[in-house]
């Protein structure tokens, strides 16, 4: 079985895939487990070796079909970890990542299958991300875009959310920013893109780099 941190390189190496179509690199790696290149190259012939990955000078670092089945395997416990503590455990969005980043390297199958049927086979976890089934396949997703990229005068409805940082998901919890919730764009400041909005009847600001974290879909 993948150590700790073999499963940590290969979801990061997953996740940046994901999302950007630029080639994964050890430095991209590195600085995003706040670990040193040279342990980083290091991994990543390890994880080669056990052919967990493929890495090519300037195509970056791909997962080889093993890799990703290991790497969905890591996000589909983390994501269920997250909804569990928020619907059973009664957790706020602020604090369930850091605890699920910890829970999701000591599940076995068994228990996350069972924490899954409890749940009622989720797709989506508690920020909007969705939750591979134990199959490693993913559902649809409905078609979403950055807060940043709304209209003025429009209405949407929060899709998803980066959970990343604790501090902005307790920021998005006292404004009453929550999955599903209806928010209107009242305004834009074309200075620096940030975003006026009414959540609840309520008036708030954000600046462009909060939008950049929250994604929504036309109302």
């Amino acid at each position: 079985m993948p150590t700790i941190s073999k499963e940590n390189y290969l979801k990061t190496i997953y996740q940046r895939a994901q999302t950007s179509n630029e080639p994964v690199t050890t430095s991209y790696v590195a600085s995003k487990l706040e670990v040193s290149n040279a342990a980083t190259s290091e991994m990543a012939k390890k994880l080669s070796d056990d052919g967990l990955i493929s890495h090519e000078k300037y195509k970056g670092i791909e997962l080889t079909d093993n890799g990703r089945e290991i790497a969905l395997q890591i996000i589909r416990r983390h994501r269920l970890w997250e909804l569990f503590l928020i619907k059973v455990l009664g957790l706020s969005w602020g604090e369930v990542h850091d605890e699920a980043e910890m829970l999701e390297h000591s599940t076995s199958e068994l228990l996350i299958n069972t924490i899954d049927d409890y749940l009622g086979n989720p797709k989506f976890d508690p920020h909007g991300s969705p939750i591979p089934d134990r199959f490693g396949n993913l559902p649809v997703t409905p078609a979403i875009i950055a807060l940043t990229k709304c209209r003025t005068g429009k209405k949407y409805r929060i899709a998803k959310v980066n959970d990343k940082s604790s501090e902005l998901m307790n920021y998005f919890s006292r404004l009453g920013l929550e999955l599903e919730k209806e928010i209107v764009i009242e305004d834009r400041l074309e200075f620096d893109n940030s975003i006026t909005l009414s959540i609840d009847n309520r008036i708030h600001s954000l600046s462009e780099k909060i939008c950049e974290n929250v994604y929504v879909y036309s109302n």
